[in-house]
């Protein structure tokens, strides 16, 4: 590391946790964030600012006025403009040192394969069942960890999947939900509503998972599902087990 680099992650470096040698690591990483909107934006800016190398982007949507009320690293001035470009100018501006990779698509099974290829996590905050299945079948082929957050009008959840260390121990995303639930029974921020706030909180519950997982310290939440009730104030976090019938890890 040069003396900026020394100066801009000195947090980083007192920490013993981490110290010059964890932030070396954080800086040859590349995590891949699939979606830069209300849990996407506190990933994006908090894996920036901590200097993982790369960060690559993926969302095939537009800035819009109705997102500003938590996609808090889009402003007005970018409204119309894809948002992975909007991503990517607030991360340069936060950290310029760092490689911001746009993807600007939707992930299928057609494509994840090769998007995901060369990182080394994959982070989601989709608002799609269809999506999170494709990144979950994609993480398990490519053998990469995926940190999956998601939210409610005033509440979220959190784990991280990584069922190739432990087949039948650790879970996968569909061990947590084998189908997409029935249309009436899915939360849609856009016809249910969502306080701003509560995106905050789990994008950077989120954030800290990655760091984790890249630095290799602490606990990890693989096998645990992290729960959030925001109008209660209070966190639970319960064992995930594997499902032996899972149609995606079950026979890996």
């Amino acid at each position: 590391m040069d003396q900026t680099q020394k100066e801009r992650y000195a947090r980083h470096i007192l920490l013993k946790e981490v110290g010059g040698q964890g932030q070396q690591k954080l800086l040859a990483s590349r995590v891949l964030v699939v979606g830069a909107g209300g849990l996407g934006a506190p990933l994006i800016q908090y894996l920036a600012a901590a200097g993982v190398g790369t960060i690559g982007i993926a969302d095939d949507d537009v800035v819009a006025l109705s997102n500003l009320q938590r996609q808090v690293i889009h402003s007005t001035e970018d409204i119309g403009e894809t948002k992975t470009a909007s991503a990517k100018k607030f991360a340069g501006r936060l950290n310029p040192e760092i490689n911001i990779v746009e993807h600007c698509m939707r992930l299928d099974d057609g494509n994840a394969a090769d998007v995901i290829a060369g990182y080394d996590l994959i982070a989601e905050g989709v608002d799609n069942f269809e999506t999170r299945y494709v990144l979950n079948r994609a993480s398990i082929k490519s053998k990469i960890a995926l940190v999956s957050a998601a939210v409610g009008r005033f509440d979220g959840q959190l784990s991280t999947f990584r069922p190739f260390e432990k087949p039948g121990i650790l879970p996968c995303y569909r061990c947590l939900t084998p189908e997409e639930p029935p249309r009436d029974e899915q939360i849609n921020c856009a016809e249910e509503g969502v306080l701003g706030a509560v995106t905050g909180v789990m994008g950077t519950l989120a954030a800290m998972e990655v760091l984790k997982e890249l630095l290799q310290v602490g606990t990890s939440l693989a096998g645990r599902l992290m729960l959030y009730d925001g109008l209660a104030g209070s966190f639970r976090t319960i064992a995930l087990p594997a499902d032996p019938a899972c149609a995606d890890c079950a026979h890996q």
